[in-house]
């Protein structure tokens, strides 16, 4: 995955609230899109959601989510590397903990939406079948 590097430039003009992602620029947009990407797998999201109810070590982490010590290790470092997950090394352990609580917040709009979705096919499906009939 290319690492898009982030300069002020490519935020230096906040759009407002009415315009938001609209009015960003390419070098922003690209950003974003890493941000994304970094959320686009399963694995990583099953740690996200493992770290919802509080910072965890990798071996927590291993046992809550039943992945493997080098898959962890390496979806953290992504994770860590766009900013999703920060470290706090505590002794000899490393806690990992969610960056920012808005992920959540924007998971449950993507998972709204996805419900609402799904919601809408079953009608369609239903109706189709009453049609058969």
């Amino acid at each position: 995955m290319a690492k898009t590097s982030l300069n002020n430039s490519a935020f230096s003009t906040q759009p407002s609230k009415e315009e938001g992602i609209s009015k960003l620029p390419p070098e922003a947009l690209a950003y974003v899109a890493d941000f994304f990407k970094v959320l686009s797998e399963v694995s990583r999201l099953q740690i996200v959601c493992c770290l919802k109810s509080g910072s965890k070590n990798v071996t927590q982490i291993m046992e809550e989510t039943g992945l493997g010590q080098a898959n962890v290790s390496k979806h953290l470092k992504l994770l860590a590397q766009a900013g999703i997950v920060s470290r706090t090394q505590v002794g000899v352990s490393v806690y990992y903990e969610i960056a920012n609580p808005f992920l959540f917040e924007l998971c449950d709009l993507v998972c709204h939406s996805l419900l609402s979705q799904i919601q809408k096919q079953n009608q369609q499906i239903k109706q189709l079948k009453i049609l058969q009939s």
